[in-house]
């Protein structure tokens, strides 16, 4: 009933009222999505940065803290993120991680931004694992010495326990 009066209004009035209201509905429509709108629509992402990884011996499996890997020498794709580390592994060698920096250099009205890596190659020089530790022995005891037969004194009333008892005289 209030919207047929309404009607009825704007139609009298030359079509002033209806336009106004049509107006304030696209204002408050408009406005409406820019309480949802964020700048970040227009961040762009970084791109994935391009890192190169060898290593002395080469052959090693390197993986990075961001997941990718290959084996060396080779190279690799990751997010432009803070920072990550690079694991090297090779059976006869200790692993090793090499901690990797992402510098992101702004741009300005002449130059566009871009991001580096810093070592860029990443080496890792691995180290040769030592001799695997051989097992524990106990020690061994030293042998102990026999004891020395005790000689008895000549002129002992009592035979000596070794000797042979002596015969009956008769």
């Amino acid at each position: 009933m209030v919207a047929a009066g309404l009607w009825q209004l704007a139609a009298i009035s030359d079509g002033w009222i209806m336009r106004r209201v049509i107006v304030i509905a696209v204002a408050g429509l408009g406005l409406a999505g820019c309480s949802s709108f964020s700048m970040d629509a227009f961040k762009s992402t970084p791109p994935p940065v391009n890192v190169q990884l060898e290593s002395a011996p080469p052959g090693a499996n390197a993986v990075t803290s961001l997941g990718p890997g290959c084996k060396t020498p080779c190279s690799v794709s990751v997010p432009a993120a803070d920072g990550f580390t690079v694991t090297y592994t090779l059976n006869r060698f200790q692993p090793l991680t090499v901690p990797v920096q992402v510098i992101r250099i702004p741009g300005d009205f002449s130059t566009p931004a871009s991001t580096a890596v810093d070592p860029n190659p990443v080496v890792g020089e691995l180290q040769p694992a030592g001799p695997p530790p051989k097992p524990a022995r106990k020690p061994m005891r030293p042998k102990k010495p026999k004891p020395k037969p005790a000689a008895a004194p000549a002129a002992s009333p009592f035979p000596q326990p070794a000797a042979p008892a002596p015969a009956p005289t008769r």
